[in-house]
C-alpha cells in the first residue's frame, strides 16, 4: 500500500509520485502532490487574504476581537503561534495567544504571519 491518497477519479489506491504529480496506475489520472497533501486533512483551511493555512504556522489576528470568558481582547496584530486546524472545519483553527490559550478563532479575522 503507498503513503500516497487514493485516486479521487477512481478511488483505486494503486498511486504513485511522478515528478510533482500523483498518477493513478489504474486509470492514469494525475493530479499535483500538494492537492494531494491538502485532501489528507479533509479541506483547504485559507486566511483573509487566501494563502492556505497549515498545522503548526503563525497568524496575526487582523481587527481587536472579544475572548468569550476573558476580560482580555485579543488586539489586532497579536500573534498566533503553532496553530492547529480542526478536522473537518475549514472556518475555525485552534491556537494559544501569549496571554490566553486555547482560543478557538475564525480564519476570516486572521492572516499568515
Amino acid at each position: 500500500m503507498s503513503d500516497f491518497p487514493a485516486c479521487p477519479q477512481c478511488a483505486m489506491e494503486n498511486t504513485y509520485p511522478d515528478g510533482g504529480s500523483v498518477v493513478c496506475a489504474d486509470c492514469g489520472h494525475e493530479w499535483p502532490i500538494a492537492v494531494s497533501v491538502a485532501t489528507d486533512i479533509g479541506t483547504l483551511v485559507r486566511d483573509v487574504n487566501g494563502n492556505v493555512l497549515a498545522t503548526g504556522d503563525t497568524v496575526v489576528v487582523i481587527k481587536d476581537l472579544k475572548v468569550r470568558g476573558s476580560s482580555i481582547p485579543l488586539k489586532q496584530g497579536t500573534v498566533i503561534k503553532n496553530i492547529r486546524l480542526v478536522e473537518g472545519d475549514d472556518e475555525h483553527i485552534e491556537g494559544s495567544s501569549d496571554k490566553i490559550k486555547g482560543l478557538v478563532l475564525k480564519v476570516c479575522f486572521l492572516k499568515k504571519a
